[in-house]
């Protein structure tokens, strides 16, 4: 607003007094210079123009911050998640120790099996300690993003495996047409030369200058008398044509820039949308087929083992890949949400 209220205000007249010994001794004077060609006009309009640039910027940065807020958001649901997948094979880690311990203690099995058992038991103890300080890293940084106490436990109330859909790739490039932020602040660019150039073109036409005063103590001619006058510059040499010339260049520019970065976004909505899409069917594969069935398996080693099928080293090996089973499928979670926000912030506008 400080520019447009600058460009509104309007020149300021000069009062003058003179003394002299020659007559007439005194005088005064008003000067006040008169624009024509409505430049003031056209000096608003270009304020106006980059106001609205200074909006975008303020846009832009907003989005930034829906992305880090949503990735830090995500980032502490994931390490939640990760926490109790911890707790849960720990607790599954736990088991297998009291069977192995079970059918030692009945002389089914060697202390060898045991000792195994208790390795495995500390390794999962280690992994949830770590994971547990991990999530208390990822909620600090959230309450740090959210001008929060760093001590403050934050609720979140959210899911992370909602993977938000998205529409046709065609679709989304449109939208980003309309509402990527690198792409409006260029066109806004171009809108503010335009009014530039129409006000360099004003310039062109030259101001006035009225003078009004009077003139005192003249013997014997008069004591006073009125006085009026009127300048004009004459635009014979220069008529701003360099002004012009640059304004008509930039001006150029910016309309191939317009072109180059209308291919640029339109190529990186589709490599975020790829992107994306390669993620979320990652999620979607894991959830539905690769979870499930390694959870059977994992049952039915269990089983095997509890009947003295099996070793303790099959059972322990199944455990371990259920286990990195769901920390891949928690991963690949995280991503297919970073992937969309990062989707998001090249589109310029929520998708969700």
């Amino acid at each position: 607003m400080a520019g447009i209220t600058t460009a509104h205000q309007l020149p300021n007249p000069t009062i003058s007094f003179t003394a002299a010994r020659d007559t007439p001794h005194e005088g005064v004077s008003l000067d006040l210079p008169v624009e024509l060609g409505n430049k003031r006009g056209k000096r608003i309009a270009v304020a106006k123009e980059e106001q609205k640039s200074t909006e975008i910027d303020i846009a832009v940065l907003g989005r930034q911050i829906r992305r880090r807020t949503r990735d830090a958001f995500y980032q502490s649901l994931s390490a939640a998640k990760q926490t109790d997948q911890a707790k849960t094979a720990l607790d599954l880690t736990t088991r297998i120790r009291d069977m192995a311990q079970q059918r030692f203690e009945a002389g089914d099995v060697a202390q060898l099996e045991v000792l195994q058992a208790e390795v495995e038991l500390a390794r999962a103890s280690a992994d949830y300690e770590t994971t547990a300080q991990a999530q208390r890293s990822a909620e600090v940084g959230l309450a740090a993003l959210l001008n929060r106490a760093l001590e403050e436990r934050l609720v979140l109330q959210g899911a992370l495996d909602n993977v938000p859909k998205v529409g046709p790739l065609n679709t989304v490039i449109d939208q980003a047409l309309q509402t990527n932020g690198d792409l409006l602040k260029t066109y806004q660019d171009l809108n503010i030369e335009e009014r530039q150039l129409e006000l360099a073109k004003a310039q062109r036409i030259p101001n006035l200058g009225l003078s009004a005063g009077a003139d005192f103590n003249s013997p014997p001619d008069f004591r006073y008398g009125g006085k009026g006058g009127l300048s004009a510059t004459v635009p014979i040499f220069y008529r701003d044509q360099g002004e012009i010339a640059l304004s008509k260049a930039r001006l150029e520019l910016l309309r191939l820039t317009v072109a180059s970065q209308r291919t640029a976004v339109s190529a990186q909505v589709a490599a975020a949308y790829y992107d994306y899409a390669a993620k979320a069917h990652q999620v979607e594969q894991y959830g539905q087929r690769v979870i499930p069935d390694t959870v059977r398996l994992e049952q039915m080693a269990e089983d095997s083992y509890r009947s003295g099928k099996s070793s303790l080293l099959t059972l322990l090996d199944t455990q371990r890949r259920l286990n990195d089973v769901r920390k891949t499928y928690l991963d690949a979670l995280l991503s297919a949400q970073s992937a969309f926000a990062a989707l998001e912030e090249v589109v310029g506008a929520p998708l969700d």
